[in-house]
């Protein structure tokens, strides 16, 4: 029988890992504009985070902040247990946390940039999402959604290696867990685009940013609103027998 279908967020618990600034912010602001609980982690974005949880307060909507690194076994745990203990469940995870460390082609990568390049894009996610899954389980319809990148297709491009390479093992970890955890958990990703976020004002030229606008059929980069509406969806019943899978949210950049 197919499950009542809706995008309705009423009474579940959501964990948004760089919640404070960029797609994480948009995502857990639209998570907890759906009814959900929303736990907002974050590491350097102090402030973004508190605005954030103001602006979800004025509309009587529930939240946490959650400050840790979480490269770090011991605060990514504490993360997860102290939403559990004050919402009481984790239904949704939502590993977005990471970014670019510098951007360097492979010859001039350091061991310590590269290290740090997986650290906090997929040992981070490793860990939170480790902690997590018994709380997940425990629902019988937990629901994980894995934020990749489009260098994921690119390689890396302008120097990008490294988080490319971070990114596309998150991805294999998508698959991986859509595997171990079915059919208690469900998990995903979403691969943005371009999104013109401070990620990108700090890495990117505008003459790049231009570039990319150019390569895309859709003629502009993405919103990070767009990505945070595309992971409501996997997270939500809407999406039910979806599993293992990966939205591309580009404007069809890539299509062949």
């Amino acid at each position: 029988m197919i499950p009542e279908q809706t995008l309705n967020l009423t009474g579940k618990v959501a964990l948004v890992s760089g919640g404070g600034v960029g797609i994480g912010r948009a995502v857990a602001f639209a998570l907890g504009q759906a009814g959900a609980f929303v736990g907002i982690h974050y590491h350097s974005s102090k402030q973004g985070a508190e605005q954030l949880r103001d602006e979800l307060a004025a509309q009587h909507i529930k939240s946490i902040l959650l400050p840790a690194d979480l490269t770090q076994e011991g605060e990514a745990n504490a993360v997860v247990d102290k939403l559990v203990a004050e919402a009481g469940q984790l239904d949704i995870l939502v590993n977005n946390g990471g970014g670019l460390v510098r951007r360097a082609k492979i010859e001039d990568c350091t061991l310590e940039d590269w290290n740090k390049s997986l650290d906090i894009n997929l040992t981070s996610a490793f860990l939170l999402t480790k902690r997590a899954i018994p709380h997940l389980r425990a629902t019988g319809s937990g629901r994980i959604v894995n934020i990749l990148s489009l260098s994921v297709q690119t390689g890396g491009a302008n120097g990008g290696g490294s988080y490319a390479a971070a990114k596309g093992g998150l991805m294999v970890f998508t698959h991986t867990l859509a595997k171990e955890l079915a059919p208690y958990v469900r998990t995903n990703s979403v691969m943005p685009g371009t999104v013109e976020t401070q990620h990108h004002e700090i890495h990117s030229t505008e003459e790049m940013l231009e570039n990319y606008r150019k390569q895309t059929p859709l003629g502009r980069n993405t919103f990070a609103e767009e990505v945070a509406s595309s992971v409501l969806f996997l997270v939500s019943d809407m999406s039910s027998h979806i599993n293992g899978a990966l939205i591309d949210i580009s404007g069809g950049r890539f299509l062949r």
